[in-house]
This record gives structure tokens, sequence and C-alpha cells, in this order.
């Protein structure tokens, strides 16, 4: 009952989130799936694997699970810092997010209870997981490279090279009752901005192209071995299509309309409306905020909290974060080294 009750809760309040993209901004999502793959979205347990292009990826992720109407049921695995985010952070607490720290030692666990708990999920559910483990940035990538060029593994041009642990232990976990995988592929329209939480807030509209393929859980390799290769063979296909993206333009599959329903809208008035009406009758109800004075400190504080929320937004962007370090090690024995050999942001 708490789920189902949560899942409405979270997507009345996420609705918000969708509408800024959809209709404040005016960003176009635009997805190309064959038709066994946008049949099935929405309708069954799915683990979701990414390219992590931007820092608002999450979003249209969002866009696209509240399209197969799945919104309230998104989960991600996320770094712990992120459930510290007001509003949102806790939103995605209370929604069962999986919150990690960075450390294997602590995080294998961690993620293990937090996967075997979705087992009795009672709706469709997604499980976002960004295997490459930060965002891309060109500086990123140079580092990237550098390790696969050492390791004699095939160089990168527009990915990073995925660290299969997490995933691996998702497929371990999850194999029994996740019937799928969904490999999503995105990119940024040719001629068009990349767009950034901050453009999303000015209003500032741009398009992106998503690619997503189904794979049958049932097609994985048995051994935790061959499901990190069969995770790195993806990724060096993903590399592939967003290559040829990067001359033709188009992810080549059948585009698939999702359009731009009428709910997100209807969702965002009724709230407006509402605390609108609220804030009037606090401020009659209440003699100080009454007062002009009252009304200029309560602008002063919205003022103060947009201007935090402009300083966050600035230093949250791909191009701020922090460049990856790669240190490969030499392998032992004549072992391929493992993606734990990257040092993380």
């Amino acid at each position: 009952m708490y789920r189902r009750i949560n899942r409405v809760v979270a997507e009345l309040l996420w609705l918000e989130l969708v509408w800024l993209i959809d209709w404040w901004a005016g960003v176009k999502v635009q997805v190309y799936a064959d038709s066994e793959t946008f049949r099935s979205m929405g309708k069954e347990h799915a683990l979701v694997i990414a390219n992590h292009r931007s820092d608002i990826d999450w979003l249209v992720g969002w866009v696209l699970a509240q399209r197969s109407g799945c919104l309230g049921s998104t989960l991600a695995v996320m770094k712990k810092s992120s459930k510290f985010l007001p509003v949102i952070g806790w939103s995605m607490w209370f929604s069962e997010y999986l919150f990690l720290e960075r450390n294997w030692a602590k995080d294998e666990s961690t993620l293990k209870s937090g996967l075997l708990r979705l087992k009795d999920y009672p709706q469709p559910f997604w499980l976002a997981l960004f295997v490459e483990g930060t965002r891309f940035t060109k500086a990123k990538l140079l580092a990237a490279q550098e390790y696969a060029s050492s390791q004699g593994l095939p160089v990168p041009r527009n990915v990073l090279i995925p660290r299969t642990k997490g995933f691996v232990s998702a497929v371990s976990h999850m194999r029994s009752f996740v019937p799928a995988i969904y490999d999503c592929t995105i990119d940024v329209a040719k001629n068009q901005p990349a767009p950034t939480m901050l453009r999303i807030l000015k209003g500032q509209p741009s398009v992106i192209h998503v690619h997503i393929k189904r794979h049958s859980m049932a097609e994985l390799p048995e051994t935790d071995d061959g499901v990190a290769q069969w995770c790195k063979d993806k990724f060096v296909e993903k590399d592939a299509l967003l290559q040829r993206h990067l001359v033709e333009g188009s992810f080549g599959a059948e585009e698939r309309p999702i359009g731009r329903p009428i709910k997100t809208l209807l969702v965002v008035t009724s709230w407006s409306c509402l605390l609108m009406y609220a804030t009037y009758k606090f401020c009659k109800w209440s003699s100080f905020l009454s007062t002009w004075k009252g009304i200029a400190f309560s602008t002063s504080c919205l003022l103060l909290v947009t201007a935090l929320m402009h300083v966050l937004i600035i230093f949250s962007q791909s191009e701020r974060s922090t460049p990856a370090k790669v240190t490969p090690s030499r392998p032992k024995n004549g072992a391929t080294p493992s993606d734990s050999d990257h040092k993380k942001e």
C-alpha cells in the first residue's frame, strides 16, 4: 500500500519537472526504437542502462517514463549526496532510489539489499544505472582513451569505459524477477545546443535523440565475467551508434512519436493555483507577513533561494565536474585489468 501511495505522490511532484522540459523550455525528445521495444515500455520491470551524456539525462529518463506510464515507479542508482537535495532528493529516498558512496566495500551490500527489496514491487518499474560511473566530458574521454590504449581495449570516441561491478551485481540479483534490459543511447540532435538544467530554467529549447533497444534478461551469460563482457560489448556498439549519429544526424531506427501530453500542464496549473491560494490565506492569517516588512522579508528569502539554486546548477554542470583520472594497474598473472582499476572522480 505504501508503494502505491508513494507512486502517486511522487508522480504529482515529478510531473512539475517534466513540465519544465516539455512546456517551459520546449525541449523535444525524439525516440528511436523497434516495435517490440516500444510496445514493452512501461508494461514490465526493466533494468535501464544508458550513456551519461549530460546533467539532465535523469530528466530525459523521467520524460520517457512518464510517456510509458511508470514515472512514479522509476528508480535509479545514484551517488549518496543526491538524497540530500531539498524536496527532489528526499522524494527519491522515499521512492527507494539506491544511493551509493562510490566505495565498493560499502556499496556492495547496500546495492544487494536495495535490489532484493524490489522483488515484490507491485507495479512495473524501471531501474536506471549509468554504468560509465560519471558524466561524459572531453577530459574524461581523453583519460578513457589513454586507459584503453594502454590496455589494448577498443578506444572509445563517444562514451567512457563502463564500470561493470554495479551492472553485474544488478543482473545477478534481479535476473529472477526482471525480464528485460533497456539499452538507451542518448545524444543531442545535430546543430542543437546541449541542454542543461540552467538552460531549461531559462526556457531555452533543444532536441534530444534517444535510441532504445530491449534485450531479454535470458540472453545474458550466466557467469559474472560473461555479464561484464556483455556490458562492455554493448558500449562498444553504443560508441559506434553515436559515431553514426554524429555523421547522419539520426539513429536510423524508426522514430516513435511520444507527443507532449497535457497532463503535466494540468498538474502544474493545479499546483500553482493551490499554492497561490494557500499563500494568500497564510498572509491574511499572519499579521507580520501581511505588512510591507513581511512581504519584503518573504521576497528576500525567495530571491536568496533562487540565487543559491542558480549557483548550485552552474557548479553541477558536466563541464565543471572533476575529470576522471585513470591509472592502469599492471595485471597479475596475465589477468585482464578490470574496471576497478579506474580511479573514481
